[in-house]
């Protein structure tokens, strides 16, 4: 389906349509040529699919775990190329802000806002960002559960903006892991009312280690992303890069380019199964 800017919702899960839509790109944007190079490569496996992509970018990381992390290029300057991929390849970006100024600023730039999980009970954060009129995408707190979320959501809406969709990026296990509880994908959409992404990579995450730098299990990605389709995500949230080891942040966790591929392929094999499964169960109640 092609972008329209003015229905963001529509271009994510259009009517008729019964795939999963994709949150994908860089950690954080290290560069133009990085951005474009994942972007291209996205663009051309996502029409394949039939998957409605958005790009994925921060422009700037504001919670690091030591002083001397990398936090971004510039604020201007990363914008500037996430709204170069926008208009390059006609695809909607999604960027994280911070504080109640970013959102203006940001929304200059880019389609959806997101909310970081840490921040996710912040009202003014969210009723800034929900003023922009840019769609709004929370993430939850790693303490939070899932039917909590309504009440994010709800600030969000009181603004008069229906566009908001909810994430779920695992809760946190002790003080160095997260686990991912699959019930809260229906607990969210039953409390939300809106579209449930499930972030697979953030969600590998053992934060909080010695060294100050997160680490990851990236080799569950496939196993997470599974689960959550068959749970009824209605979208995914992965973070890639062509070479993960170098990636300026959060590579511990990414799913590299070119692996992105074959899982999305066998991601969607799944998603077509779920969803004959929910016709035919709906076909045999309408029997009964």
């Amino acid at each position: 389906m092609k972008f329209n800017d003015s229905d963001i919702t529509g271009y994510l899960q259009p009517a008729g349509g019964e795939n999963f839509f994709l949150l994908a790109g860089p950690c954080v944007i290290e560069g133009e040529a990085m951005a474009l190079d994942i972007a291209e490569q996205m663009v051309r496996l996502t029409e394949r699919l039939h998957i409605p992509y958005v790009f994925k970018g921060s422009y700037r990381k504001a919670n690091r775990s030591r002083l001397d992390s990398f936090t971004g290029i510039g604020d201007e300057k990363a914008l500037k190329i996430l709204r170069k991929v926008r208009e390059t390849f006609g695809i909607p970006v999604v960027t994280d802000i911070h504080e109640t100024h970013e959102a203006s600023m940001a929304a200059e730039y880019v389609d959806i806002l997101q909310i970081p999980a840490f921040l996710c009970r912040q009202t003014e954060l969210l009723v800034a960002a929900a003023r922009t009129g840019r769609m709004v995408n929370i993430k939850k707190g790693q303490f939070l559960s899932g039917e909590a979320m309504g009440n994010a959501v709800e600030k969000v809406r009181a603004t008069g903006n229906m566009q908001v969709a909810v994430t779920e990026r695992g809760t946190t296990f002790g003080y160095t892991d997260l686990v991912v509880d699959m019930r809260s994908i229906p607990a969210m959409k039953k409390a939300c009312g809106c579209p449930v992404i499930m972030d697979v990579t953030h969600s590998l995450q053992q934060p909080n280690q010695s060294s100050g730098v997160t680490g990851g299990v990236p080799e569950m990605a496939f196993t997470v992303a599974n689960c959550a389709i068959a749970a009824g995500a209605d979208g995914l949230f992965m973070e890639t890069h062509r070479n993960p080891r170098e990636a300026k942040s959060d590579g511990a966790n990414m799913v590299a380019l070119a692996g992105m591929e074959s899982l999305l392929e066998d991601l969607c094999l799944l998603r077509k199964a779920v969803i004959a499964q929910k016709h035919a169960t709906h076909r045999a109640e309408c029997c009964q």
